[in-house]
């Protein structure tokens, strides 16, 4: 992938569980964009995920067991072996591909260990986010402002790391905790981030597994802040190795 003058592999991983509607025009506009490899991570749908995203030219792995943590290792263990970056976002069309320049271009520039969208400071569909998404981001990124003094205003998906140093974070969790572990781990390595505003869109069509609805909204909460707790228990500022 391009943008600029800097030139490296990409690789993104997409997490998915039956978004039919959504995956192969997202698959398609990442290639459009320069994405060397698309990795789309299916979960076990019933409907036409894996047709549509293989037609669109995706590599698909199929990871059985549950865990959106689980779904972005499997992912991240496909990818080229000379891939320098590693981008992650959502299959249901909520993450717009045409602002991965803008995640992407600062790591693959070497400006940033690490990018990450905020759907919190742009427009778009005022009622794409989730209040459960928009807390989750508020209180995430403050409790991690109270205990490493790093500012986050979201926990996105949207997002871009060096592959080497992601490998270097010992990543753990199998759940929805992922991205905020990540972005704990980073804080406390005192790595290079930044926050760049993306737009927030409906999903294209499937059902939330989590935001959407009350019920799995909650427990996923439970989650994330079981994370931070475990997490902020063991993780102490360190020097960037």
């Amino acid at each position: 992938m391009r943008i600029g003058d800097a030139e490296a592999v990409v690789a993104v991983v997409i997490p998915c569980l039956d978004e039919e509607a959504a995956i192969g025009g997202l698959v398609e506009a990442l290639r459009a964009q320069g994405v060397d490899q698309a990795i789309v991570v299916d979960g076990g749908s019933r409907d036409r995920t894996i047709e549509r995203a293989e037609a669109a030219g995706a590599e698909v792995v199929v990871e059985p067991r549950r865990g959106y943590g689980r779904a972005c290792a499997a992912g991240v263990a496909a990818a080229r072996a000379d891939a320098a970056v590693i981008a992650f976002m959502d299959g249901d069309g909520s993450d717009d591909p045409a602002f991965a320049p803008a995640v992407i271009g600062p790591v693959l520039g070497g400006e940033v260990d690490f990018c990450m969208g905020s759907r919190l400071g742009m427009g778009g569909d005022r009622h794409a986010l989730t209040v459960q998404q928009r807390a989750a981001g508020v209180i995430a990124g403050l409790l991690i402002r109270i205990a490493y003094g790093v500012r986050f205003t979201d926990m996105s998906p949207f997002r871009a790391i060096r592959r080497d140093r992601l490998e270097a974070l010992g990543m753990s969790e199998p759940t929805y905790g992922w991205n905020l572990e990540m972005q704990m781990r980073l804080a406390a390595r005192r790595l290079e981030v930044r926050e760049v505003p993306v737009q927030c869109r409906p999903r294209m069509g499937g059902e939330s597994k989590v935001s959407g609805n009350l019920r799995a909204a909650l427990p996923a909460t439970l989650v994330i802040v079981r994370t931070f707790l475990r997490l902020a228990a063991t993780l102490r500022a360190e020097p960037v190795t």
